[in-house]
């Protein structure tokens, strides 16, 4: 973080613990009230950036933006200054963390505008370091490894050099350039020997040790053990402890790669001793204990590192997207597997009940934890439910891919669970779905039709087959599923059993995380829609000519409004969605779900509306009590080549408030569309239908229209949410 002048006296923000973090603030708070007495802008507007500094630091970053924009406000009335560069770059780094990389990129590249304007060093080479991560995360390596060398090229400070020169080190070693690597070295060494002994060389000295762990090629273990030591020693010096931890820590994680397992043992549980104030060390070194035990062939003792991770992961959802920059932080690399292997551990050998019902569990903490980092916030609110409050027909199916299986825990109402494995690799896996959600959303000729139903086939002996006995032993109708990574992209309704398809026996739903559902039924007295869409091409998207006909279908089934092309701007829906409580949101336009919360989004007659806009108009009346119950998105798809992209499906339905929402998983003819849609609120409509049935209902009315079999026309659409 950049400390705005004033100097600050204190500690960099982001190694305080949160009670000091909570001083800092209120201290600035009280600046603030005492310039804004006296009359001194300047003074006052430090004053609120500082407070921006904690509230990051403490992971408020919605209180962060809102603060800063407030400032942005006041300066965009004033001439440049130093303060305005400083404030747009706290901006464009408060953007970044939330996810918001367009937007940070933008606004730094206003900050670089005014640094370079007013020709001074540092402030230019502060934002061009803050691009660099940006582009970086917007996965354009080459940039910011561009951005890196000006920004050490600009910069006076030794601080700003060297973070920027181990950033490059570090992009380079994740691109396998070790030659790269290598050269940039010695240049590297050469600023760290310049540093004194303080805070910010210790980190350095860690982080490069870290990044040079990940390229043996680039020096040996005995010159990464000699930096480690020397951190930990200045760490000792300065009576740092957190700095201490984070380095006794990492010594022991190259031990653990080197298998030296009691030594490395020894030093995490020393990082640990330590590290007890600081959570999101702790639970890194708790995940690390576990990995060694795992390998020494002690599994019990495994499990509960494990589980003592995940606790402390789950103790702070909130602050994890705060996880301070001197902890080199990933979610795929640093979070994601503390699940996998703890489920991994817990389901092998065969699991007793105790194990499945804590393995269920990491697979719904698992679910959170993606949806938190895909909005990079911990805004979901979570009640715990039984399958037996829930529904009595229904089944619930956890699925989790692990290295070399695929998982399937089965919930039967007033059962143990159920578990069995495929024993596949995750690439074989990720293959045979990729192939099947291929032979799904292309139609083609009738002679791929063997290779399609082998493949349907193939993932219902996975998923379904072990247990149909059981489904129809308990008169189960409705199949609920949390499915894991690429299982997202497929359409459940389309398995085949070598004689039906799923969706002629069984209701489907989706549910990101049981833990999610608002166990609610429609109400059909109430049902009320809001339609919107668009028929004429815009923004670069094709016309969909019959989304007329499907709004005016719908609104002879039940009682609808319809925003229609040039009415269906953002600023309409916002009031209709204000002045009416409407139960039904139905919205027949073009939109892509991606892995990425900025790349996924709807589009209106304005242009592409972001899921966090989405979020804003549909929660847009806070006083208003009623949910929407059904948010239904009729010509969307997920992002192609992204494996995870369903996951922005599934953030959208969470994020969006409704209780279910049905939505399309690639694009299918609009005419098809009119004739599923028609069906779907043909069969809403009625008494004790619930939404899965009536979507269940209208997947077959189009199975069984002429020219209209294959599943490419009507298994697309699946629900999310609540299926009652």
């Amino acid at each position: 973080l950049i400390v705005i002048l004033p100097p600050s006296p204190m500690p960099p923000l982001q190694v305080l613990r949160k009670p000091e973090l909570e001083q800092a603030l209120v201290t600035w708070q009280q600046a603030s009230d005492r310039y804004q007495q006296i009359n001194d802008p300047t003074g006052y507007t430090r004053s609120q950036i500082n407070q921006v500094q904690a509230l990051r630091a403490m992971g408020f970053y919605a209180r962060a933006t809102k603060t800063l924009e407030q400032i942005q406000t006041t300066l965009e009335k004033k001439p440049d200054s130093l303060l305005k560069a400083k404030a747009l770059q706290s901006l464009g780094d408060v953007l970044q963390k939330v996810g918001q990389l367009n937007q940070s990129q933008e606004t730094l590249e206003e900050s670089l505008a005014i640094a370079e304007k007013l020709l001074n060093s540092e402030a230019v080479a502060a934002t061009l370091l803050s691009l660099g991560n940006t582009t970086r995360l917007q996965q354009k390596p080459e940039q910011a490894l561009e951005y890196y060398q000006l920004a050490f090229e600009e910069a006076t400070s030794p601080g700003i050099k060297i973070q920027a020169q181990l950033n490059q080190l570090n992009l380079l070693v994740n691109q396998a350039k070790w030659s790269e690597a290598k050269a940039l070295l010695p240049q590297i060494q050469s600023q760290l020997n310049q540093l004194p002994p303080n805070q910010q060389a210790i980190y350095a000295r860690i982080n490069l040790a870290r990044s040079l762990m990940k390229g043996e090629t680039i020096t040996n273990e005995q010159n990464v053990a000699q930096l480690l030591a020397r951190a930990i020693q200045e760490a000792q010096n300065l009576g740092d402890k957190r700095a201490e931890a984070y380095g006794l820590g990492t010594l022991g994680n190259l031990y653990e790669q080197h298998q030296r397992w009691q030594e490395a043992i020894e030093l995490t549980e020393k990082a640990l001793l330590i590290a007890s104030n600081a959570p999101d060390l702790a639970y890194q070194w708790q995940w690390q204990l576990g990995r060694i035990l795992k390998e020494q062939g002690k599994r019990e003792e495994a499990i509960i590192a494990y589980t003592q991770s995940k606790n402390i992961l789950k103790s702070i959802r909130s602050d994890l997207v705060a996880i301070s920059s001197d902890v080199q932080f990933s979610f795929k690399e640093s979070v994601e597997p503390v699940y996998r292997e703890l489920a991994e551990l817990l389901l092998q050998p065969e699991a007793d009940q105790g194990n499945l019902e804590q393995a269920r569990e990491v697979i719904e903490a698992l679910q959170l934890a993606e949806l938190d980092n895909f909005f990079r916030d911990a805004c979901l609110d979570t009640t715990s439910h039984s399958i037996d409050d829930l529904d009595p027909t229904a089944a619930i199916f956890y699925t989790i891919i692990l290295d070399n299986s695929l998982e399937v825990i089965l919930a039967l109402p007033g059962q143990d669970l159920h578990h069995y494995t495929t024993n596949l690799s995750q690439e074989k896996i990720e293959d045979t779905l990729t192939q099947l959600r291929a032979s799904l959303a292309i139609k083609r000729e009738r002679r791929f039709n063997e290779k399609r139903l082998d493949l349907s086939q193939k993932v219902h002996n996975w998923l379904i087959s072990p247990i149909e006995a059981d489904l129809a032993t308990h008169n189960i109708e409705n199949l609920v599923f949390i499915l894991d990574g690429a299982l997202r992209n497929i359409s459940i309704a389309a398995l085949y059993d070598g004689d039906k398809y799923v969706v002629e026996k069984y209701g489907v739903a989706l549910a990101p995380s049981l833990e999610l559902i608002d166990p609610q039924p429609l109400v059909r007295e109430q049902i009320q829609v809001l339609s919107g869409g668009l028929t004429e091409a815009r923004h670069g998207f094709e016309a969909l000519p019959n989304v007329n006909q499907e709004l005016e279908r719908i609104q002879a089934q039940v009682p609808a409004d319809i925003l229609l092309n040039k009415s269906f701007t953002d600023i309409n829906f916002k009031t209709a969605v204000n002045d009416n409580a409407y139960p039904v949101v139905h919205l027949a336009t073009h939109g892509e779900f991606s892995s990425n919360a900025q790349d996924t989004f709807l589009l209106t007659w304005d242009g592409k509306l972001q899921i966090e806009e989405l979020n804003t108009l549909l929660r847009a009346d806070t006083k208003q009590t009623n949910p929407i119950e059904l948010l239904v998105l009729s010509a969307c798809k997920t992002a192609s080549g992204d494996n995870r992209a369903a996951l922005g499906l599934a953030g959208v339905a969470v994020r969006a408030g409704a209780r279910s929402t049905a939505a399309s998983l690639w694009y299918v003819s609009d005419e098809a569309t009119a004739f599923l849609m028609n069906h779907f609120y043909q069969e809403l409509a009625k008494p004790n239908v619930t939404k899965a049935e009536a979507l269940r209902r209208a997947q077959l009315a189009v199975l069984q229209k002429e020219g209209f079999a294959h599943p490419y026309y009507w298994s697309a659409f699946v629900l999310v949410g609540n299926w009652l």
